[in-house]
């Protein structure tokens, strides 16, 4: 039992450790300087159908702790894309996540990431890009790139550490949903559901900027 422990903590600090290196050495690239808690990560993954055959993206794995809450959704780990810009991370999450489709790649350029990859349609998409670290105009691209990469009405989850959405809304075309505020997260952190809409039914989020 104390054995256990001990690997458990020592698991959950190594990636602490992996995390922050990652952070000094690309700030721009991860959002916080720890990675996202447990909570918020089963949160993200609470918007995914478990009874959908259709893969999920996922965007910006980390240290793999919302891949996790995805697998433990019902996701089977072959419907899994995890795509992380962060070359350091690869090993591990192919070491931990065995037969999750684990890509090391930019999310702003998809299509240049894997082969087929770009002709893909998914049930959702969940994220933990730190958003607010890009220009709007690379935030809005993303966001139109992703939603159309999703089937019609599907959620694509964000998480951010602003109180905003990071992504203002465009009511002719897609809606902005606040999901959650996660107090328990460090630092915390609200979710954000984003859909394609036809025109005229989405709504406006006013305290999005």
């Amino acid at each position: 039992m104390h054995s256990r422990l001990t690997q458990r903590l020592s698991k959950h600090f190594d990636n602490e450790i992996r995390f922050f290196r990652s952070w000094v050495n690309k700030p721009k690239t991860v959002g916080s300087v720890l990675p996202t808690s447990t909570a918020a990560a089963r949160k993200m993954a609470r918007v995914i159908s478990p009874s959908s055959t259709a893969p999920v993206l996922e965007l910006g794995p980390g240290t793999g702790i919302i891949t996790r809450a995805i697998l433990e959704r019902g996701v089977k780990p072959e419907n899994l894309y995890s795509v992380e810009s962060a070359r350091e991370f690869i090993p591990k999450l192919q070491d931990d996540f065995p037969g999750v489709n684990i890509i090391h790649g930019d999310a702003f350029h998809l299509n240049e990431v894997k082969p087929g990859l770009g002709d893909m349609k998914f049930s959702s998409i969940i994220s933990g890009l730190p958003l607010l670290n890009f220009k709007l105009d690379q935030r809005l691209n993303l966001l139109n790139d992703l939603l159309d990469r999703l089937y019609a009405g599907h959620p694509f989850v964000q998480m951010s550490y602003g109180t905003k959405s990071p992504i203002p809304p465009n009511w002719t075309t897609y809606s902005v949903e606040p999901l959650n505020w996660v107090a328990f997260n460090i630092p915390p952190v609200r979710l954000w559901v984003y859909r394609r809409t036809q025109f005229g039914q989405a709504h406006h989020v006013e305290n999005v900027g």
